[in-house]
């Protein structure tokens, strides 16, 4: 059955105290609606329809890569008046799921639940059992259990008030009998407003089946109105990586102190300490093990690699059985071949270091092509940019740098070359040659140290 799945996504969000819209707030480093969205996309036979108001241009740009219809509820006035507006590109012989921007943790397995029980003639309610149903939606139901319709809190009677199954929000219905019904809502209630829940007493009424389905737990349908209830989930939705990553064979010496804010993929036997944060794509090989206070984003990190503590790794490339760090920085378009060492306070930037090359501490090492086996001494740096342009630095296998050393690109140092500590390199080394490039010593004697007059 084809389904068009709707995304509400034009509240407001007073309570958020943000000067952007409230379902870009992110949980896990993705804002909230893309994450509704990515969901949404991987169920079978979907068409997707946004539905935005309050700053809409934000959330329209933010969510192009969906390719969403978008709806524009300029002048909200309730769920159903924001259904009403997507009507007209409704299939006639679908189904509509109704999801919202700022429930950021529903479950692909929670809608396909949903999904399997859809019938031209059968409605699906996402409910849910709380001890505290406070502003909730509740259930009624008649002396069959059949469900028979939706009230609204503000609505709801005391004996109403006393129900503890309440609405998620969360609803599929068929878009033969879902037409008519949306054409028939008032706004005759508390808040003037047109309730999406209404269609449950109507479907009742019709002799449509309504049937129910429970999500895993109450995180999966809670919604976001505040910066205390974002937090909770980003809590929530962090604890849940936690448990997958040690289920796949990773040990967290603290599963509360990891931040995972986008997808992190893990082999076996990977040991990460505290205070860890991983971004966009991460992948990290078998045996790795990182320190504490390490930052990674967009980076795979090949077997057996070592990463020390306070370490920053991003968009790079790491190969296998590397030592890196304490207080590395490995940014974009940097390459370690097998076996490299990058020690401490040494920063990198699109640079490829061969293997088994070592550049231990106090270097930069930027727009470089570093061959095998290759030692670099402290306090070296090449010099890429004249102000205008960056220029490449190569340096062949088993070059020797000695520190403090100055290598002014363009510049090429030939296979097994040395380079006196303190020379500033502005041409090309030939192999096997001596380079040294500094201003000869001169000593005085008996020299009269200044003193203060």
């Amino acid at each position: 059955m084809t389904q068009d799945i709707v995304i509400l996504a034009a509240g407001k969000g007073s309570r958020m105290k943000s000067s952007f819209s409230k379902v870009l707030h992110k949980v896990g480093g993705v804002p909230m609606v893309n994450r509704v969205l990515a969901t949404a996309s991987t169920l079978s036979n979907a068409r997707l329809h946004l539905v935005v108001g309050h700053q809409g241009e934000q959330v329209e740009a933010n969510c192009q890569g969906f390719s969403a219809n978008v709806v524009w509820q300029n002048d909200p006035q309730g769920t159903g008046d924001a259904l009403r507006r997507v009507a007209p590109f409704l299939q006639a012989d679908g189904a509509t799921l109704t999801l919202y921007g700022d429930v950021p943790l529903i479950r692909a397995s929670t809608l396909e639940k949903m999904s399997a029980l859809s019938t031209p003639n059968t409605l699906v309610l996402l409910t849910i059992s709380l001890d505290n149903p406070t502003g909730y939606g509740r259930i009624v139901r008649d002396e069959t259990c059949r469900v028979t319709a939706i009230v609204e809190q503000k609505d709801a009677s005391e004996s109403e008030l006393a129900i503890k199954e309440v609405n998620t929000g969360i609803l599929l219905a068929p878009n033969n009998h879902l037409q008519t019904w949306l054409a028939s809502l008032t706004n005759d209630n508390a808040q003037g407003e047109y309730y999406l829940t209404d269609i449950i007493a109507m479907a009742a009424r019709d002799g449509v089946e309504i049937v129910t389905v429970n999500p895993e737990n109450e995180a999966e349908v809670a919604g976001v109105n505040d910066r205390v209830q974002l937090a909770a989930l980003e809590r929530e939705l962090q604890n849940q990586q936690a448990i997958a990553l040690m289920q796949n064979g990773a040990t967290l010496l603290d599963p509360s102190r990891i931040d995972v804010r986008g997808k992190l993929t893990t082999g076996q036997d990977v040991i990460i300490d505290v205070n860890c944060v991983f971004e966009g794509k991460v992948v990290l090989g078998s045996g790795v093990e990182i320190g504490p206070n390490c930052h990674l984003k967009d980076c795979s990190i090949g077997d057996n690699t070592i990463i020390k503590s306070n370490t920053l790794i991003d968009d790079s490339q790491v190969g296998e059985a590397c030592d890196i760090g304490p207080f590395a920085r490995l940014r974009p378009g940097t390459e370690l071949e097998k076996k490299a060492k990058i020690g401490n306070f040494v920063e990198t930037k699109k640079a490829l270091i061969g293997e088994g090359s070592k550049v231990n501490h106090l270097s930069y090492i930027g727009d470089t092509e570093m061959g095998a086996n290759v030692n670099v001494g402290a306090g070296t740096i090449t010099c890429n940019y004249d102000g205008v342009n960056k220029h490449l630095t190569q340096v062949a296998d088993n070059v020797f740098i000695g520190s403090n050393t100055s290598l002014v690109a363009p510049v090429q140092v030939a296979e097994g070359a040395t380079i006196a500590a303190g020379s500033t390199i502005t041409k090309a080394v030939n192999e096997r040659q001596l380079a040294f490039a500094r201003a000869r010593q001169i000593n005085k004697d008996n020299w009269p140290r200044p003193v203060k007059k």
